[in-house]
């Protein structure tokens, strides 16, 4: 079978409409439910009530029950005396009134003359503090109309109302199908070889459909060969499932055959979206059941899902397509984006000095951690050649509104120990948040200038004194307050496979030809410490194979000398003991954190600094190797601004 290549790319707002036209009036069957198990569910048919609430006059306060007539003239020049038993009697609330009562008075407004005797001082009026018949609701009216989401307090009423069982929409049943030669079940993760993939998409779509409210049918992983494809498509087809979502094969690569398979066994509406994450998309339908073909990139598929399931879960039960929760943010860099494509673009967001600041992470549609960090979503429409720094951006909150009170953003220089700070300040209170965006040390440094984090971590070296980050507050954060705080020492150098196999030695092998360096971005500390070791043996970086082969944290470095993409690469030692792999060491070097002035006295800064003078802290660094955290929490120095002050004591008061 032939491959589908694009037929007819669809803008995002043209699939969506296409594909609400073909879908939007579908419903899922309707099963009958006992109230006390219908939470949270549909409801396919209005409700009448059955009985009236109240069915009875009753008691709405504790006292007596009396005819009002008989209570005119009451005053307190002139009370009236009403006798027990005849004219006056004991109710309770709730308690149905007596024969040939109307009204009730409070117990705290009689007064006992005798046992057989009360004496009032106010006259009560008809139907005073009385729970009429149907006061609440009335038998034979409408109680909930059709298409009503059932909330805890529905059921209260319908329960009350003598409904005992409701007509509701059932689940959305999905189908969904993991499909690629290359896939490994989760459990096998341990035993994969190069090539193969753990099958984790399916477990992530299955959530999301349970999480909107759906019914997921999870199965195992096939092939994606066309003959394979074509019976699970048809054995989907003849399923109980309401729509069939198969991930994978949606592209136009040489094993992508679902598109055209659902042309020839259904109707292909829409193949390619012009969105990214998530252009892959296939939407169709297939023996008269939606399908939609959901991209192989996890970000990509999880983007397509919110995009064309999640609408479908909601309507096949009657339901309109819920909003996000949004607010208004300032982006904290520029941000190019693809014009004719309509980006979804992950971001951390936190409020710094009284605004919510933006910062853009990791772009990459298979990269599932950089949803996982993200605190939202911007959405850059296609028309659009990207956003500005300082632009005002709609961002579409992936946590509680109220969390980014309690978010606390750090950029800068990428460091192990950041996991541990993230975990204790978790640990010290929950309701805190780290996020950080590795961007280098310049990077923070520039992020604080233009007020954009509470704090910034950088391991800048000053060739010139030997001293670390000094010199590059002074250049370039003139004019704003700030305090170094010491985090840890760190041991850097040049981590190799285990053994070295290439017999690397110092930075002079890196010239080797059969050398393969992989280098850290440019600003930050790594990269600076490399050119600074060159600049010592008299070299530039030309003649190093990798130099320009840019990772964002010691980890992807450490990585890329495991798999044997490289022989070699600059990181610190924390990253080659965790994966195994030998060190070289260069330096032992000073990571701060750098803390505005303006920033110093927020609580969750302070909190951090108490996590980071802890015992606890210290201790668990100093179990990653590589790490000297004894001076962790003080205060190296204090910039005013325009001079240097002195620094403050170990505890970071």
């Amino acid at each position: 079978m032939k491959r589908k290549i694009y037929l007819e790319m669809h803008t995002l707002a043209q699939a969506r409409d296409k594909w609400r036209r073909a879908v939007q009036e579908r419903r899922t069957a309707v099963e009958k439910l006992s109230v006390f198990s219908a939470l949270g569910r549909v409801l396919a048919h209005p409700v009448t009530a059955r009985l009236s609430v109240p069915h009875y006059h009753g008691a709405a306060m504790d006292g007596y029950a009396v005819k009002a007539s008989e209570t005119f003239g009451a005053s307190a020049v002139r009370p009236q005396h009403l006798t027990i038993g005849q004219q006056a009697f004991a109710v309770d609330t709730g308690d149905p009134l007596p024969q040939g009562t109307d009204a009730v008075i409070m117990i705290e407004h009689v007064h006992h003359v005798d046992e057989r005797t009360l004496e009032i001082r106010t006259a009560a009026f008809p139907w005073q503090h009385v729970r009429k018949v149907g006061e609440d609701i009335v038998a034979g009216e409408l109680l909930l109309p059709q298409q009503h989401r059932l909330r805890p307090a529905d059921l209260g009423a319908l329960l009350a109302a003598g409904v005992s069982t409701v007509s509701v929409y059932a689940k959305p049943r999905v189908w969904i199908q993991p499909t690629g030669s290359e896939l490994v079940p989760a459990q096998e993760a341990a035993k994969a070889a190069p090539g193969r993939i753990v099958e984790f998409n399916g477990t992530v779509i299955a959530a999301m459909v349970t999480q909107e409210g759906g019914l997921a049918l999870l199965q195992p992983g096939i092939a994606d060969d066309p003959a394979t494809l074509r019976a699970h498509m048809q054995h989907a087809a003849a399923s109980e499932a309401d729509l069939i979502v198969f991930n994978a094969g949606s592209s136009a690569g040489s094993e992508d055959f679902t598109a055209s398979l659902i042309q020839d066994l259904g109707v292909l509406l829409v193949h390619g979206v012009t969105m990214m994450p998530g252009k892959p998309v296939i939407l169709g339908i297939l023996e008269g059941k939606p399908f939609i073909g959901l991209p192989g990139y996890p970000v990509s598929a999880i983007m397509a899902f919110e995009q064309f399931v999640r609408p479908l879960i909601y309507w096949m039960q009657g339901l309109a397509e819920p909003g996000w929760t949004t607010v208004d943010a300032v982006m904290g860099r520029k941000m190019p984006s693809k014009l004719g494509l309509e980006e979804f673009l992950r971001v951390i967001v936190g409020r710094v000095q009284d605004r919510l600041v933006a910062m853009p992470l990791q772009k990459g549609a298979g990269v599932i951690t950089s949803l996982v960090r993200a605190d939202g979503l911007v959405q850059i429409p296609q028309e659009s050649e990207g956003i500005n720094e300082g632009e005002s951006v709609r961002v579409r909150l992936l946590r509680a509104e109220e969390d980014l009170e309690h978010t606390l953003v750090m950029i800068g220089s990428h460091d192990n120990t950041l996991d541990v700070l993230a975990a204790e300040l978790k640990r010290a209170d929950p309701r805190l948040h780290l996020s950080s965006s590795n961007v280098g040390s310049l990077g923070g440094l520039l992020a604080l200038k233009r007020g954009q984090a509470h704090c910034a971590g950088v391991h800048l070296l000053d060739p010139s004194l030997g001293d670390y980050n000094r010199s590059y507050v002074e250049r370039y954060l003139r004019g704003l307050p700030v305090r170094l705080v010491e985090l840890v020492r760190r041991r850097q150098g040049l981590v190799v496979a285990p053994g070295n196999p290439k017999n690397i030695r110092s930075v002079q092998d890196l010239f080797r030809p059969d050398v393969r360096f992989v280098n850290r971005q440019a600003g930050s500390g790594t990269r600076i410490l490399l050119d600074y070791e060159l600049a010592k043996i008299g070299r530039s970086s030309e003649g190093i194979q990798g130099y320009d082969w840019e990772e964002y944290t010691h980890m992807a470095v450490a990585v890329n000398v495991l798999s044997g993409n490289a022989d070699c690469g600059m990181a610190i030692y924390a990253a080659a003991k965790a994966l195994g792999l030998d060190f070289l060491p260069v330096c032992e070097e000073r990571y701060d954190l750098v803390v505005p002035e303006a920033c110093w006295n927020d609580t969750k800064i302070q909190t951090l600094l108490q996590v980071i003078v802890s015992e606890r802290f210290r201790r668990l660094v100093a179990a990653m190797g590589g790490y000297d955290p004894s001076h962790s929490g003080t205060v190296v120095s204090v910039w005013n601004g325009h001079g240097w002050q002195g620094a403050d004591d170990p505890t970071g008061a």
